[in-house]
């Protein structure tokens, strides 16, 4: 088989499976063992010829696949993937750049800074800001707080990229109590562990609440970072950002947004109000292949101001030949030297739907999300336990172990997927809608699925045989 005819075969594949993903069981159709003894065995020690590796490749993955990308996945806020992204990401593959420098890579170098400049745009935030291009929005919290400390120790007479943080000031870390675990894990690799994280009190949404900020505030001493969040991961909900920035600034402190979906709020005016203020931050970690849709590998990293990026990042080497007018350098801005040339789907994304197309497909989710929440809302023993003010949707069905069942009976059955999560202490079912492909008839056949096995669930835990003691 000639290459031409390898590449088109997997693409056929790759077509063929999404045109029919709409139509799959969601979640996956097999188990640990089975998959493990389909991809598994010895180590190869003889070739195998490729097309037979792709075509044994696709068979046994298959009942493994989670049905990500069609419209009724409704779970941790992946993302699906437009069409024209995916074969974007397949000339991005072919064309195999490395965007760590223009010498590299020019036609990348150039697509980050106008993909970069439209983003900005897009969400309202300083023209001057800095971006960088990273997997996803773990590393673009990573890579923004990496430049807070640097900052915050500068201020405080320290050079943190020299000296190290051995000796250096204590920096107070300030984040909501309903803080998500990317910023914790990323603060943790910068050197801050989990036990001396200040923690601020919230709100019944998750929120953090600007007059407890206020007092932990009076109380720190030294360098400060504040850690702030557009979309809390189960409520949807956002901070008050005008608060937090007045509050934070006039102590002297850093503000970073953690915004992986809910910063995209920003660039939609009728949700103006869950941004209010989030421009006056510092720096903010979001992702594209979350609300946006296009596929993994689209993180950014966006800091208010360059030196401290810069500073952060940046790596100098004889070898790494620059052009004498060359300011902006992909991995001046990223943790990465060697990387994909990953602004490529959404250089793609952002000149197939414009603003006025990702303005529309956050607010037809979010008007989804609505929409179920109202109808679960209507049926008897259901409890929507949040504001929808984005595209969280959290339901309870009773106790505890009620719902728990009908997460389970809800995944085990097919028909969508959805989430299990704890909201302040309260187990519920977690509906995230992202989508570009779901539509009012998914969100009618997922509620019937829903509503369907949470009758079929019953409304109180079975009572337990007696136990009779062995003496």
């Amino acid at each position: 088989m000639s290459q031409r005819e390898l590449l088109l075969s997997a693409a056929l594949r790759a077509v063929t499976y999404m045109d029919s993903v709409g139509a799959r069981h969601v979640g996956g159709r097999s188990n640990r063992a089975a998959l493990s003894a389909a991809l598994g065995g010895p180590l190869p020690l003889t070739p195998t010829p490729d097309e037979r590796v792709i075509a044994e490749l696709a068979r046994a993955v298959d009942p493994g696949l989670v049905a990500t990308t069609g419209p009724r996945y409704f779970g941790f806020v992946t993302g699906g993937a437009l069409p024209v992204t995916v074969a974007a990401e397949w000339l991005g593959s072919a064309w195999d750049q490395n965007g760590a420098l223009y010498v590299m890579a020019p036609a990348v170098a150039v697509m980050e800074d106008v993909v970069a400049a439209w983003v900005l745009e897009l969400l309202g935030l300083p023209a001057t800001a800095t971006v960088g291009f990273v997997t996803g929005c773990h590393m673009a919290n990573v890579t923004c707080l990496a430049a807070a400390r640097h900052e915050v120790l500068h201020r405080a007479g320290w050079d943190v990229e020299r000296d190290g943080l051995q000796r250096a000031p204590r920096i107070t870390v300030v984040v909501g109590d309903e803080v998500h675990i990317s910023t914790v894990g990323s603060l943790r690799m910068l050197g801050f562990g989990t036990g001396e994280l200040v923690r601020v009190p919230v709100d019944g949404q998750g929120r953090m609440i600007a007059a407890a900020l206020s007092g932990v505030l009076d109380a720190c001493q030294g360098p400060v970072i504040v850690c702030a969040q557009a979309g809390n991961v189960s409520t949807g909900a956002s901070d008050p950002f005008e608060e937090i920035v007045r509050l934070a600034h006039a102590r002297g402190a850093w503000v970073h947004v953690d915004g992986a979906f809910g910063l995209w709020a920003a660039a939609v005016p009728e949700l103006a109000a869950q941004a209010a203020g989030v421009a006056g931050a510092d720096s903010w970690a979001t992702d594209a292949h979350k609300w946006l849709n296009v596929p993994y590998d689209s993180g950014l990293a966006i800091v208010a101001h360059a030196a401290p990026h810069r500073a952060a990042m940046s790596l100098r080497a004889s070898y790494l030949q620059r052009g004498d007018d060359e300011e902006r350098a992909g991995m001046d801005w990223v943790p990465e030297s060697s990387r994909r040339a990953r602004v490529i789907p959404l250089y793609a994304l952002l000149r197939a739907l414009g603003a006025e197309g990702v303005r529309d497909l956050i607010l037809r989710t979010c008007r989804l999300a609505v929409r179920m929440a109202e109808l679960l809302a209507r049926e008897p023993g259901v409890r929507v336990l949040n504001d929808v003010v984005l595209n969280q949707v959290l339901v309870s069905f009773g106790a505890p172990g009620v719902t728990e069942r009908v997460v389970q009976a809800v995944q085990a059955d097919g028909t969508c997927w959805c989430g299990r999560t704890v909201w302040q202490g309260r187990t519920a079912l977690r509906i995230s809608v992202y989508s570009w492909a779901t539509t009012d008839a998914d969100v009618e056949i997922s509620l019937e699925a829903i509503l369907r096995v949470a009758g079929a669930t019953p409304a109180r835990d079975a009572p337990q045989p007696a136990r009779t003691e062995r003496r």
